[in-house]
Formats: structure tokens, C-alpha cells, sequence
């Protein structure tokens, strides 16, 4: 077991710097998205590349951060129910939803997408619109995506089973949401802004 929590740890440093890396893509969509529209309606000019990197971004920080979010246990559920449930119960509900859905899902992703990556590759695929750009780099973003999602999907099985054996604190796997006065503050001391 000691061994499967180390490559959980792996996998979940690995999610976390990606994770984290993948925030700036969302600055960068946030400035090319304003400055296209201010040049679009000050000069009345434009380029379908430039609407076309916004989605390249909002995809790529939807689809790199999945295994974050994961990590961070602020995906979608249905705490209503699951809060009423001992951290066991819970735990038993995470690995069985882990092993029945979320990882035969994302191997079942993986198996169309990655040929659907590869010929856009191989072909080297452009956008059909007017000044597009090319469109294998969007399209390797899913297989990748889901990888990271599936990796994170076992190291999420691994700290389940490791609490159910008594190996593993809960807050290894809680909701780490924290208050947005100390997300303030945690980005004061990372940039070190007083």
C-alpha cells in the first residue's frame, strides 16, 4: 500500500503543477477575449484566429484542469445526500464511483480520442473558417485531458482505499475550498505583494 499512496502522491503533484500552470491560460483567454472586442468595435477589424485561440484556451484550462479539480474534490456531487453519510460511507460511495464510472468513462474517452488526436495530426487539420488556425493542438487536448483526469481518478481510488484500511487521514481527499479572504492572502505571499 505504501507504494500505491507514493504514486498517488506522484500523481497528484503531477495534477497540481499542471493545474496550476493551466490558471495563466485563463488570464491569457480573459486578454485576448477583451482586446479582440475593443479592436473589433474601436477599428472594426478582426480575425477568426483570434476568436478561435479563446476557445483553443477555455478548452485547454477546462480540459487540463479536470484531474485539479478532482484533486481539489470540487468536482460536481451531490453533497446534499453525501454529507449526511459517515467519512467511511463516503469513501466506500468515492472508490465504487471511481471504479464504475469515472474510470471506465475516461477509458472509453481515451479509446476514441486519441485516433481522433491522431488523424488530426497526421493530416494536419486547419480550421474550415477564414484566417482559422490549426486544429490538431485543440484536439490532442482531449486524450491528454482525460489522461490527467484518469490518472487522478486512481490516486483518488488509492487514498479511498488507503482510509478505508486506516492508512490515510479523510483530510488527504476533503474539499480543500478555502475562504476567499486567505486565496487573497495566499496570493499576496506568492507573489510576495504586501
Amino acid at each position: 500500500m505504501n507504494a500505491l499512496l507514493s504514486l498517488s502522491r506522484l500523481i497528484d503533484a503531477i495534477n497540481i503543477k499542471i493545474g496550476q500552470a493551466v490558471s495563466w491560460l485563463l488570464l491569457a483567454a480573459v486578454l485576448i477575449c477583451s482586446g479582440n472586442a475593443l479592436v473589433r468595435y474601436i477599428f472594426h477589424i478582426g480575425s477568426n484566429a483570434w476568436l478561435e485561440i479563446q476557445w483553443y484556451l477555455f478548452g485547454a484550462v477546462f480540459l487540463l484542469a479536470a484531474g485539479y479539480t478532482l484533486r481539489r474534490n470540487e468536482h460536481v456531487r451531490i453533497d446534499v445526500v453525501v454529507s449526511r453519510f459517515s467519512k467511511r460511507t463516503q469513501a466506500w460511495i468515492d472508490a465504487l464511483g471511481f471504479l464504475l464510472f469515472l474510470l471506465p468513462i475516461t477509458l472509453l474517452v481515451l479509446y476514441f480520442a486519441i485516433p481522433f488526436a491522431v488523424d488530426a495530426i497526421r493530416s494536419q487539420e486547419m480550421s474550415s473558417n477564414a484566417g482559422g488556425l490549426i486544429l490538431w493542438p485543440a484536439k490532442l487536448l482531449v486524450p491528454i485531458g482525460f489522461f490527467l483526469l484518469g490518472l487522478q481518478g486512481i490516486s483518488e481510488l488509492i487514498k479511498r482505499i488507503g482510509f478505508l484500511m486506516g492508512k490515510v487521514d479523510a483530510s488527504e481527499f476533503e474539499r480543500q475550498a478555502v475562504k476567499p479572504e486567505d486565496e487573497v492572502a495566499a496570493i499576496k505571499a506568492a507573489n510576495k505583494i504586501d
